[in-house]
């Protein structure tokens, strides 16, 4: 039975990242009668749903790897109002009488694309010295955050669901914070916005028409749902036999006539995990197996 790969789960609004990896992590305990790590490849808010990717067993060292992934998401974007939280958990801070209209939205969506620098929200789980943005607003503490360079490639209104509100389909790479291009579109229109729903439909290779439910998930189909990381690694295959493989996979020095970069490597016909070349010189870099 396969201990080592993805769960692509479909996250229900409501229930928190870390809630389902400890979900997932007590089925693999239970399924294989032993503790096996866990964790999650980029984090959904509580209120999100959609596509959670979830590493198990030596696939959570593949985190660093998936840190450029595209993601695309489908969000909901209401006008009028912003909350300390810039989503509708929080609590309203501002109101305003100014709603754009779907051509003015359509007009300005240009200036939102490429890479430009954007400032997360307070409410995130981005690192302040050692302790989570989120639990030091939650305190009161007062949060100073730095833009960071973020890259949408691509923003579409999909409907206008009233005179307040728009749905759009949003792609963009990791680190993009859904919840800040709402209130910068706010910014930009002279009026104010904030998310109130979000679902994520695609993350690098997962995505939510393969993706299961945490309620579905069981002991007997447990193991059918790991995807391989051998099917999502997409590094050129290098097989490691003989001499070679005994010096490799032992940690003695090789060399190999290969052009630098990463590679799949082999032993003999078993997946064994990345390695790197470098000058000729190749080492093993992440052990999957």
């Amino acid at each position: 039975m396969q201990k080592s790969g993805f769960i692509n789960v479909n996250k229900k609004s409501g229930f928190s990242s870390a809630s389902c990896v400890n979900k997932v992590k007590r089925l693999v305990r239970q399924c294989y009668s032993e503790q096996i790590k866990c964790g999650h490849m980029g984090t959904l808010d509580p209120m999100a749903s959609g596509v959670l990717p979830i590493a198990v067993g030596n696939a959570t060292r593949l985190f660093d790897y998936f840190l450029e992934k595209t993601k695309r998401y489908t969000a909901t974007f209401q006008f009028g109002y912003l909350t300390d939280t810039l989503d509708s958990c929080g609590t309203v801070v501002k109101t305003v009488d100014v709603l754009p209209t779907y051509n003015d939205i359509v007009d300005v969506i240009p200036s939102f694309l490429g890479k430009q620098m954007q400032l997360p929200p307070i409410y995130s789980a981005k690192n302040v010295n050692g302790q989570r943005s989120y639990d030091l607003a939650r305190r009161g503490v007062e949060v100073v955050l730095q833009p960071k360079e973020v890259e949408i490639t691509s923003i579409k209104v999909i409907n206008q669901l009233d005179e307040k509100t728009f749905s759009f389909d949003i792609q963009c790479g990791g680190g993009t914070y859904i919840r800040s291009i709402a209130r910068d579109l706010g910014e930009k229109l002279n009026s104010l916005c904030t998310m109130t729903a979000l679902e994520r439909t695609l993350s690098g290779k997962f995505c939510i028409q393969n993706a299961v439910k945490l309620d579905d998930l069981n002991e007997e189909n447990l193991s059918d749902n790991i995807i391989s990381t051998e099917s999502l690694v997409n590094f050129d295959a290098l097989i490691a036999e003989g001499d070679f493989a005994k010096k490799i996979f032992n940690g003695v020095e090789c060399f190999i006539d290969k052009a630098d970069g990463l590679y799949k490597i082999y032993n003999e016909n078993e997946f064994y995990g990345i390695a790197e070349v470098c000058e000729r010189k190749i080492k093993i870099r992440t052990k999957l197996c």
